[in-house]
This record gives C-alpha cells, sequence and structure tokens, in this order.
C-alpha cells in the first residue's frame, strides 16, 4: 500500500464522505474511489460499507484503520524530525561565554529559542585563558571570544557586541583613590600573568606587552581563572584589567575598578570549528546578526 493510499483511507475513515475526502486531500472524488477498490482488491475483502446516503467503515477496515493510524502518524513525526534536524531546528547547541556574558547576549539567546524551541540551549562558561579549549574538545559548538581569533581550525563570525576594560586595584592600593587610569600607568605596576594555552596575540588584546610609550607592562602572579585574578588583585601584589562586564557583576570589599580612559576595546565574535559546521552553528550566528540588527 502507497503512502498516498494510505492517506486517503484514513481519510475517507474520518470524513466517511467521498466528496469531503477529496477536498481535504486536493484530488479528485475518482482518485479517492479508485484508491479504495484497488486496497480492497489488493486485500480480498471491502473496507468500507457504501450506499447512497451514507459511508461507513466494515469490521474489517476499522481494523485496518486502528492499525495504519498508529503507524501513519509515526511515519510522519519521523519525517517532521528529519525535516526539523535537516533545517538545523532540533537537537542541542552549546554555547560558550565568559563569566556572564549570556546576560549581554540575552536578546540574540531569546530571539534563537523563539525560531527554534525544539533545539536545547546549552549554556557553557569558557574559561579565558583557555579559550579554544572547549571548542577543540567538542564540549562548546560555538563560543562568544573576543578578538582577534587566528587559529586554522576555528570559523570566525561577525562581531556581535562589544566592551571597554576597566583596572581591578586592591581597595588599599596606591591607585585606588584616582577616579580614572590611563593605560600608561600599567608599566609602574605588576599585572597578572596566564596560566594556560591562551596564544599571546590573543591575550595582547586583553592586557598589552607594552605601554602606549613603549615601556614594558611586567607580569606578577599567574592566574588560570577570572575568581583567581580577583584573588591575586585583592591581596594587593598585582593590578589586572578586567572586561567591564565582569567587573559591574562583582562587588567586592577588597577592590576597586577603575575607569582607563585609553582602554581597548574588545570586540567579541562567534567562533567555531571548521569541522563542526552544523546548520545549528549557522542558526545561532543568524540570529545574533538579526537580533543586533533590530536592536
Amino acid at each position: 500500500m502507497e503512502l498516498r493510499d494510505i492517506e486517503i483511507f484514513l481519510a475517507l475513515a474520518e470524513e466517511l464522505h467521498f466528496g469531503r475526502t477529496a477536498e481535504r486531500l486536493r484530488v479528485s472524488q475518482a482518485r479517492v474511489s479508485q484508491s479504495v477498490k484497488q486496497q480492497e482488491r489488493r486485500i480480498g475483502g471491502a473496507l468500507f460499507e457504501r450506499t447512497s446516503r451514507s459511508v461507513r467503515l466494515t469490521p474489517l477496515g476499522e481494523r485496518l484503520r486502528e492499525r495504519l493510524d498508529a503507524g501513519y502518524r509515526e511515519i510522519m513525526a519521523g519525517v517532521e524530525e528529519a525535516v526539523a534536524t535537516a533545517r538545523g531546528q532540533v537537537g542541542s547547541l552549546a554555547v560558550g561565554t565568559f563569566d556572564t556574558h549570556h546576560r549581554e547576549i540575552a536578546v540574540v539567546l531569546d530571539l534563537f529559542r523563539q525560531r527554534y524551541p525544539q533545539c536545547e540551549l546549552r549554556m557553557r562558561e569558557v574559561i579565558p585563558t583557555d579559550p579554544f579549549g572547549g571548542l577543540r574538545s567538542g564540549r562548546v559548538d560555538v563560543a562568544l571570544l573576543w578578538l582577534p581569533v587566528h587559529e586554522p581550525d576555528l570559523v570566525v563570525g561577525p562581531t556581535v557586541y562589544s566592551e571597554s576594560l576597566v583596572l581591578a586595584v586592591a581597595a588599599d592600593h596606591p591607585l585606588a583613590g584616582r577616579d580614572r587610569v590611563v593605560l600608561e600607568d600599567l608599566g609602574d605596576h605588576l599585572v597578572v600573568d596566564v596560566e594556560g594555552p591562551i596564544p599571546e596575540y590573543v591575550w595582547h588584546a586583553h592586557t598589552p606587552a607594552v605601554t602606549p610609550a613603549g615601556r614594558p607592562i611586567r607580569r606578577g602572579t599567574a592566574v588560570a581563572t577570572l575568581e583567581e585574578a580577583f584573588t591575586a588583585v585583592g591581596a594587593g601584589g598585582v593590578v589586572s584589567p578586567i572586561g567591564a562586564w565582569a567587573a559591574a557583576s562583582r562587588v567586592r570589599r577588597d577592590l576597586v575598578f577603575l575607569p582607563i580612559t585609553d582602554s581597548p576595546i574588545l570586540r567579541y565574535a562567534p567562533v567555531w570549528r571548521s569541522a563542526g559546521e552544523t546548520t545549528l552553528v549557522h542558526a545561532f550566528v543568524q540570529a545574533a546578526v538579526d537580533a543586533l540588527a533590530a536592536g
């Protein structure tokens, strides 16, 4: 029995009217009648009792309807799921962000969820000292990372958002009494070092190697996470540029955050593995572009 014949049989079993069945399926009434007769000949028994006034299922037709209905629904559910998967509408997508940055892309996440309600969106934290580890291990499908990113196995999308840097210093640090600083001030103090596989060129976009005047910026305590950086700064031995959003999410008595008037701007973009490029990844990037254009 062809799928179209199953559809005709089930529709007629529900409508119990050849004309309404033909209209519903957008076929001719003759096509409905022909299909039913063919199946009755194939099965060897009547499926419907027809009179000039009514159409009803025979006991044989009723049993066939019960068996075919469940199978047909399962087939169609499978087809719909396959189509949705091909369009990137179901499955799961792991999105990585630094610290609390998922709050800053709330409009992007909301738009993606609205467009793909069947997709499970999983948020993962990216450690600044190892920005590519989650991507390369497969733990993260797409990550929002600061630029530049020049890695042969990674693809960089369009800039999604940006932020300035502030300087984190201990509450009793000599700089703590000022209302602002400049990058040149970093040449007078030790800054936190990084303990992780982050490339130097990526870290220098955050914490430069030299001041604008060319003085070296000396490194002190090495840290692996943002919390370790805050702890090291709070102890008073080092200072550190910190993303403005991360600073805004922290209220600590042992730290002061000072605007850096000539701060570099960190620009963030979606990054994913070229070998891990999927329709869901592209759908997320498109949602980011559309959400920003609308905002």
